[in-house]
């Protein structure tokens, strides 16, 4: 493997393309079901809903709002890039409309982690423009 493969940038296709434009203007996008009975959203984006199993799920624009469920502090990665941004917080969010997330904390502190504290959803470059990546950061 030479040191110029990546392993960060996303495969943007018809079906996602419309979560990485909207990211790149800073807007979060998940999936929404709207079957009588159901009405979760869901992330990461399917075209079907995971719970009732229905087709009829559309995009939907989330709050931006999240609490933090878990977390790792990563101190050792030698894939690129993430070797250039040691130590960086890993984590998975619940975001309030339900779903979780897996992404990265920005801008805390790792003793100011804890369980439970809201975070407010942010958008980073991404691996190749225009890509825009969602992370979150503490209200």
């Amino acid at each position: 493997m030479s040191s110029a493969e990546r392993f960060d940038v996303p495969e943007v296709d018809a079906f996602t393309r419309p979560y990485w434009e909207a990211a790149a203007r800073g807007r979060l996008l998940i999936r929404r079901c709207r079957a009588t009975g159901c009405g979760r959203a869901h992330h990461y984006p399917r075209e079907f809903c995971p719970r009732c199993w229905s087709e009829d799920v559309v995009w939907a624009e989330a709050s931006g709002n999240a609490t933090l469920y878990t977390w790792s502090v990563v101190h050792v990665n030698d894939l690129p890039p993430f070797g250039e941004r040691l130590p960086y917080v890993a984590a998975v969010v619940d975001l309030a409309e339900g779903p979780r997330m897996m992404t990265e904390v920005v801008d805390c502190p790792e003793s100011a982690l804890r369980v439970g504290m809201a975070l407010r959803v942010a958008f980073r470059a991404g691996p190749v423009p225009p890509l825009k990546l969602a992370v979150f950061a503490p209200c």
